[in-house]
């Protein structure tokens, strides 16, 4: 599945990018243009397991069409992992929750080389944030 454009000029701007630390720039300038949450909804319900820093996702869902199309908004308290939140709104938002249930970000975040440098404790929060969003995909599909 093709991803959304939003996530392809992502890509596209990671691949001028030759050094780690360019990337990392790059991710925390994401993190830092993701609209903010209330307090209100940085709940321990929306907040997502496993990762080490505070991570809070918060879906909605359009049922108008044939099939229900998601859309995310999420928060954190760390700047790279906020980055990586940016990242995967810009893959899942506002897609149909087949395609969601389907598109695996871990292999996307290879692709543009963004996973080769995280540390374990990033990737297995990054795991985390991809199958929290599948699986409320999955529910709805």
């Amino acid at each position: 599945m093709t991803p959304p454009q939003v996530f392809q000029d992502i890509a596209e701007n990671l691949s001028f990018l030759d050094d780690w630390e360019d990337r990392l720039n790059y991710l925390i300038e994401l993190g830092q243009a993701l609209p903010s949450m209330s307090e209100a909804e940085k709940t321990d319900e929306n907040r997502v397991k496993g990762c080490v820093s505070n991570v809070w996702l918060v879906s909605s869902v359009d049922r108008s069409g044939a099939v229900p199309v998601l859309q995310f908004r999420g928060q954190s308290d760390a700047i790279i992992t906020k980055g990586l939140v940016a990242v995967l709104i810009a893959l899942y938002s506002g897609r149909p929750a087949p395609e969601i249930a389907e598109t695996d970000a871990i292999e996307w975040f290879k692709t543009v080389g963004l996973s080769e440098h995280l540390g374990m404790q990033r990737s297995n929060g990054l795991v985390a944030m991809v199958n929290r969003i599948r699986t409320e995909a999955r529910a709805l599909s």
